[in-house]
């Protein structure tokens, strides 16, 4: 009878220790985000993933609209054709690039579950960082997001990254699909 009465209160602890082992570590998280967030400043993400707007003093990043890429509103004419040592161009936001890989546009990198990556995983996000492929197994990512460069932080760094970015507000902003250079209208000089 006792090893019956004892087993309930055995599962009950070991349940228990469980969800307590599991339950994230709230000092670490607050630290690894921490670090994110100087990450995020020290490697730029915020001068391509920000939009930038104008004021009196010229451009600055529109904090309202923190990470989350390119304007979804913002309609962009056809890009302007390459001319001489004039390859690449980018749009006044900062947000989106024209050049020989095609138009690209900054991603969301706000927790927004329907247009950022709300929905990703730690792993998904160190994996798209480390091949160089959205969601880690897609297309490529198209210049000038300097992956290569980025893919050679750590893990620590890297997860650091996706913790700070977890903590930013969810902006709603459906950025435009990549268009590769057989989708894109070059304007004519």
């Amino acid at each position: 009878m006792r090893k019956i009465a004892v087993a309930p209160v055995t599962l009950v602890a070991v349940a228990v220790a469980a969800v307590l082992g599991a339950a994230p570590n709230v000092e670490a998280s607050s630290a690894a985000a921490a670090r994110g967030k100087y990450l995020v400043a020290i490697m730029g993400c915020n001068d391509c993933h920000t939009p930038l707007k104008m004021t009196e003093k010229g451009p600055v990043p529109d904090e309202t609209r923190l990470l989350s890429g390119h304007p979804q509103d913002m309609k962009l004419p056809a890009a302007p054709a390459a001319n001489g040592p004039w390859v690449w161009h980018g749009a006044a936001t900062n947000t989106a690039f024209a050049g020989p890989w095609g138009v690209t546009y900054a991603a969301n990198l706000t927790p927004d579950t329907n247009t950022g990556i709300g929905i990703w995983t730690e792993e998904m996000f160190v994996k798209t960082i480390r091949t160089g492929k959205h969601w880690g197994v897609a297309r490529e990512i198209q210049p000038p997001m300097p992956w290569p460069a980025y893919r050679n932080a750590t893990d620590q760094d890297l997860k650091a990254l996706y913790a700070y970015l977890r903590t930013v507000k969810p902006v709603k902003n459906l950025v435009p699909d990549y268009a590769p250079p057989s989708e894109t209208k070059l304007a004519s000089r």
